[in-house]
């Protein structure tokens, strides 16, 4: 791109020797307001108190929300890029970040952390820099996007490849794809038996619409009428090119280059990302502590069991981690 700009937020004062920086890397179709959707670890009297830190949050590139993404305009066209934004990955945006950090003349980052797409972020960035960030936390993500992660997000795509207006350069096209797209994807955030819970019928008559069917319609037209296909599109490209072994020798020597103390946190009912990924992750990076939180929600329990989180947080953030333990695994 011949230039680009990032949207981020800053929350709380940066203090005389700019030690108490923590910056938060978004998911999926989150925002740099922070506040909007880990509202419960970010906060007066929470884990992260603007009082005592300086939070930074960063609009992804190729995101909707006020960085440079498919909707803004092309300095060489002067018309906005659509479909010829180019393909970004992982290490693209985190170079950005990198920018902004920079930018923000702040020499090291004493919390980094993301969840998911974020996750990925954060891990990229700890290996790519490795003296930039003190602690990292990563949560509910992995080192490489695997087969399976690529598969749900290539039907996500063409769902949206269906939609007739796909091929137009308006900022709406493909908004119907994208409300499928959306079902597909939640399919992967929750699982079997959150759906049984939370989307049980109350009676056993039959009826026209029943609530799992609803609830995924509503979904998708919620998504519509906050985001765009365009985004979608290319951030589950960036989600794809996900791998620090990537021009490095391997991702297990690439994991071992991160300096910055680690808290690797995942979700015991994750369909998306697996906890043997979030093993694997933990068992390259030096003295990486791994925790695991317990939730019926799925990938989504990174968002909803912010109080466990919290509690991981707590602890490592005292320094009082315990010593790295595992069952063997076979990867």
């Amino acid at each position: 791109m011949p230039g680009f700009q990032l949207f981020y937020t800053t929350w709380g004062t940066l203090n005389e020797d700019k030690s108490n920086v923590v910056w938060v890397c978004h998911a999926f179709t989150g925002n740099a307001f922070v506040k909007d959707w880990w509202g419960d670890l970010f906060g007066e009297g929470k884990t992260f108190d603007p009082a005592k830190h300086f939070i930074v949050c960063a609009n992804s590139l190729g995101s909707c929300y006020g960085s440079t993404g498919p909707l803004s305009l092309n300095p060489d066209t002067g018309k906005p890029y659509y479909h010829a934004f180019p393909t970004l990955t992982i290490r693209d945006t985190v170079r950005a970040f990198d920018a902004l950090r920079e930018h923000l003349d702040i020499e090291q980052i004493d919390v980094l952390i993301g969840g998911s797409i974020g996750g990925q972020q954060a891990l990229e960035w700890a290996v790519e820099y490795p003296y930039v960030t003190r602690k990292l936390v990563q949560v509910a993500a992995n080192a490489r996007q695997t087969p399976w992660a690529i598969a749900l997000n290539e039907s996500q795509r063409m769902a949206i490849e269906q939609d007739v207006t796909w091929q137009l350069a308006t900022d709406d096209a493909g908004l119907e794809g994208m409300k499928t797209a959306r079902s597909v994807a939640l399919l992967s955030y929750r699982n079997y038996n959150s759906y049984n819970q939370a989307q049980k019928e109350g009676s056993d008559e039959l009826k026209r619409i029943y609530r799992a069917a609803s609830y995924q319609r509503y979904q998708g037209e919620k998504l519509a009428k906050r985001f765009n296909a365009f985004s979608y599109w290319q951030l589950t490209k960036m989600m794809d090119s996900h791998n620090v072994g990537r021009d490095r020798s391997s991702i297990e020597e690439a994991l071992r280059l991160v300096q910055a103390q680690t808290l690797i946190i995942g979700v015991n009912t994750d369909q998306l990302f697996p906890l043997n990924e979030q093993r694997f992750v933990a068992r390259y990076i030096p003295n990486a502590v791994f925790q695991v939180i317990q939730s019926e929600a799925g990938h989504d329990g990174f968002l909803l069991e912010t109080d466990q989180i919290a509690l991981h947080l707590e602890i490592f953030l005292q320094k009082k981690q315990k010593r790295k333990t595992w069952i063997p695994t076979v990867f």
